[in-house]
């Protein structure tokens, strides 16, 4: 995994997008195609802004796909992983070869997870953006995760620290407002990525980061798990790299 630390969150964004934008278009010019896989979440609003300005990428043969997505909200919810992706990146590009959004029926849980499951069979991720939860979260896999399954998307049910974070961040009024499950990409399939984009940025996740970079890899250190991929970049600006690296100088 290499790590990259920026200046700020604006900066971080813009490299992260860099990167990512290179990985896209080496997809396209090797298959005709590419997949990739979006988190959302206030993290991630530079680095999706900073995609959407990159020249030369045919966004008409690229399959787009979510990380998550809560159970349960009515259609338009501003938490809505779907929402937000639209807001922030779909609709600032030209139009994209598919969007698979994730049903948030709670009636149609079962069905949403083997249509969803059946598409990745023949759509294997060229690159998936991505970021740390404050609780060391990835997608929605709060810990304890389940790091066995095969599964592309799962059923979870969701951490209170991880309902936390959400209201904290404005896309609920209180956690009692916050679904309690959702559906989520599962580890495995997240780390089946040929490339992997973290963006990380604000001093709130980092703890998180620490945990992903310092911890062992097991159940209650979800993060921890990008170590095992065969390509990842984790984005950090300073204030969220302020518990990996320190100032060791001896005066």
């Amino acid at each position: 995994m290499l790590i990259t630390i920026c200046d700020d969150k604006n900066s971080l964004g813009a490299i992260a997008a860099e990167k990512g934008a290179t990985f896209i278009r080496e997809a396209i010019k090797e298959r005709g195609e590419c997949n990739a896989a979006f988190v959302t979440g206030k993290s991630q609003i530079a680095t999706l802004k900073a995609l959407a300005e990159e020249k030369d990428i045919d966004w008409s043969k690229v399959n787009v796909f979510l990380l998550d997505e809560f159970i349960g909200l009515e259609k338009g919810h501003k938490a809505s992983s779907s929402t937000f992706l639209y807001e922030y990146f779909l609709n600032l590009i030209p139009g994209v070869n598919s969007f698979h959004a994730i049903c948030p029926d709670e009636d149609k849980v079962d069905q949403t997870i083997k249509e969803l499951n059946k598409v990745m069979e023949n759509h294997h991720l060229d690159c998936a953006f991505i970021c740390i939860g404050e609780n060391g979260h990835l997608a929605f896999n709060d810990p304890p995760a389940n790091l066995d399954t095969r599964d592309p998307y799962i059923k979870v049910t969701l951490e209170d620290r991880s309902r936390r974070q959400q209201a904290n961040e404005g896309w609920f009024k209180n956690i009692n407002e916050v679904p309690r499950e959702a559906i989520t990409m599962s580890i495995y399939e997240i780390l089946m990525s040929k490339h992997i984009i973290i963006s990380c940025p604000d001093q709130r996740k980092a703890k998180a980061v620490a945990m992903c970079v310092f911890d062992d890899i097991t159940p209650l250190s979800p993060a921890a798990v990008v170590r095992r991929s065969q390509d990842a970049y984790l984005y950090l600006d300073r204030l969220s790299a302020c518990l990996v690296f320190s100032d060791q100088r001896k005066y």
